[in-house]
């Protein structure tokens, strides 16, 4: 569900991205520039009569045609990571108010149950742990502790 809402978002750019970076991410892709190098090395080492030399040794026009191609496979695979990052910050952010919400149901129920168990008239002694539950968390206080933490 999460995840078809986020596909219906994409742009047209994150769409190509993602079809050159699945295309690309093959062992099909691999085997075919394997074959295009093998291919282009023969034909210009020379070996094979009649066929003239385009790109001699060091091969620099293959050399530019390589580096461009990684050039543009890392930009697509930047694009990519950072729509999956922007998605997995907004999971996290999702998850984090989650559990906000879920602690605060909790220790409310919590709460309620102790209230509960003294209306009954049971033992009334709260230990440590169970006082310690109660309190509410002060979020604010929890980041900063985070944020000022000594590693």
């Amino acid at each position: 569900m999460f995840r078809t809402k986020l596909e219906k978002q994409k742009t047209h750019i994150d769409r190509w991205a993602d079809f050159l970076r699945d295309s690309f991410g093959t062992i099909w892709f691999l085997i075919l520039n394997a074959i295009i190098f093998v291919v282009w090395l023969l034909l210009n080492s020379g070996l094979i009569p009649n066929i003239p030399i385009f790109d001699p040794y060091p091969h620099g026009f293959l050399t530019t045609a390589v580096s461009l191609e990684a050039i543009f496979l890392s930009i697509i695979v930047l694009i990519s990571q950072n729509r999956a990052n922007k998605i997995d910050e907004f999971r996290e952010e999702l998850d984090l108010q989650i559990n906000i919400k879920a602690e605060a149901e909790i220790t409310r129920i919590i709460n309620m149950l102790d209230e509960i168990h003294d209306h009954l008239g049971l033992a009334a002694e709260d230990d440590a742990e169970l006082r310690k539950m109660k309190v509410k968390i002060n979020l604010d206080k929890m980041q900063d502790a985070l944020l000022h933490k000594k590693d």
